[in-house]
């Protein structure tokens, strides 16, 4: 188990995150896989009084997350960051002509990481970015942008000794098990399944369940 009781736990990411999340409300958690994985847990362990934050934002990439990493995560205290970024970094290359290397992502990453270990006695769990592939730019030129960056993130991990959820892999693994529309609707975002996968395997790595 890596969370402690009256612990706060974090969801940082893009939109896989954000999920329809108020922003209104600071409670609302938005309706995908932080909000299974956050209600499995309440109901397993009701007397550990643990709180659940999002602060996913739709569309954000890495620069954009070290943008607002003060206000969004270090100024909130958490004792359990989850971090879910880099798809956006991929779709923007081809959807915008907004490429971000590898180098520069690891940069970006890197810094949401240090100011973590500097500023926070938080624990760390890095969700891998993913996708499957639906269309035929996706098939022929997507995961070559995108593998670089998943292997950034493993490198990180072990970089900063984090919990890791290998998120690419186990989508690989669902796919051999039902078509990739099944669990990610467009190549990228989940479904109800795919939601309900991410949050399996988070809870799995963070608390045994």
């Amino acid at each position: 188990m890596y969370i402690q009781n009256d612990a706060v736990v974090i969801f940082q990411g893009d939109s896989i995150t954000d999920c329809g999340r108020s922003r209104q409300n600071d409670a609302d958690i938005g309706r995908g896989y932080a909000m299974l994985a956050s209600s499995w847990f309440g109901a397993k362990f009701p007397e550990m009084n643990v709180g659940f934050i999002n602060r996913g934002l739709s569309g954000d990439t890495v620069k954009g997350l070290k943008a607002r990493w003060k206000g969004d995560c270090i100024d909130l205290k958490p004792d359990l960051v989850s971090i879910m970024i880099g798809i956006n970094d991929t779709w923007r290359h081809f959807q915008c002509n907004d490429a971000t290397t590898a180098e520069n992502f690891r940069d970006d990453y890197r810094s949401l990481l240090t100011q973590i270990k500097e500023g926070l006695n938080a624990r760390v769990i890095l969700c891998e970015p993913f996708m499957l592939p639906v269309t035929e730019e996706q098939k022929l030129f997507w995961r070559a942008d995108l593998d670089p960056k998943i292997r950034v993130v493993r490198e990180l991990s072990r970089e900063f000794h984090t919990l890791h959820v290998p998120l690419d892999k186990i989508f690989m693994r669902a796919a051999a098990k039902r078509e990739p529309a099944f669990w990610l609707s467009d190549g990228v975002h989940p479904t109800q399944c795919g939601h309900a996968l991410i949050a399996q395997s988070w809870l799995k790595t963070v608390a045994g369940i």
